[in-house]
């Protein structure tokens, strides 16, 4: 039988245990080894001659580092419910969460920042990220469109791009920053659709390579220049994520934080503070 054939007949579960393991680029007694289970069973499970207990799963999950979305979909594989919850943001359980959220987002004031989920869909936002960004993405379609996407923002022709100075750099980090992402996450259909997206945008097919290779050797610091008119801002970012949660939105939630990168800018931030 082919290796392909193989592959076919397995088990929902073998067939993304598999998959997790090729991602991870994880052997059977590799696994075995971090999960402590034998080798055997670990081939046993995921070949379907064997069922995993709820359990094992968890500790597969572990050892594999998954996100905790995807946890929950081995479990489901695996024929079993969801172990962590997925609380919606603007719920009752989530409101000591939006105090705190609200709180950091008002202290980066006057600096921008938005609060992301997993595709770079702004779910908060302060006012100085309205109103820095909004002078260069603003009033056109992309800006308006909801939810708001940093990535549709940065990479749209109609967003940043006309007035973002080393697009090309950022262009280039951003592909990369999404495929890490996607990378991470196994087959995330809604990030996979992003990608797909962004890379119909002109220009950045091209920019494919380059990606994948700044993928393994990321820039440290990349500021982002943008200039319109005689507003000129050079910014760089901070991403914030939550330590060590147990609920699959509180995970994928992301804060940005964009600090000035010169005086010349935290002077302008400043002053764009002091007009709204």
């Amino acid at each position: 039988m082919s290796i392909s054939g193989a592959v076919s007949q397995l088990s929902p579960f073998g067939r993304l245990l598999r998959h997790w393991r090729a991602l991870r680029g994880m052997s059977q007694l590799n696994l075995a080894t971090e999960a402590g289970v034998s080798g055997r069973h670990i081939s046993f499970v995921e070949t379907g001659r064997a069922q995993p207990s709820r359990e094992m799963v968890l500790r597969v999950a572990e050892s594999l580092d998954l996100p905790l979305r995807e946890r929950n979909a081995l479990l489901a594989a695996a024929g079993f419910a969801a172990y962590y919850r997925e609380t919606g943001i603007d719920t009752p359980e989530m409101e000591p969460l939006n105090r705190v959220i609200a709180f950091l987002l008002k202290q980066h004031e006057p600096f921008p920042a938005f609060l992301m989920d997993r595709c770079w869909n702004v779910l908060r936002s302060n006012s100085a990220a309205m109103a820095t960004f909004g002078r260069f993405a603003g009033p056109g379609r992309v800006w308006s469109q909801q939810p708001l996407n940093l990535m549709r923002i940065t990479l749209h022709p109609e967003g940043l791009r006309p007035h973002m100075l080393n697009w090309d750099e950022i262009a280039v980090a951003t592909i990369a920053t999404v495929r890490r992402t996607l990378a991470a996450s196994g087959s995330d259909r809604r990030l996979s659709r992003l990608l797909d997206e962004i890379l119909t945008y002109p220009d950045l097919p091209s920019m494919q390579q380059s990606a994948a290779e700044l993928e393994s050797a990321p820039y440290l610091v990349l500021p982002i220049h943008l200039k319109r008119d005689d507003l000129e801002l050079r910014l760089f970012s901070a991403v914030t994520t939550m330590g060590t949660p147990q609920d699959v939105t509180l995970q994928e939630l992301r804060m940005e934080s964009f600090m000035p990168a010169d005086a010349a800018t935290e002077s302008a931030l400043r002053a764009i503070a002091k007009t709204t």
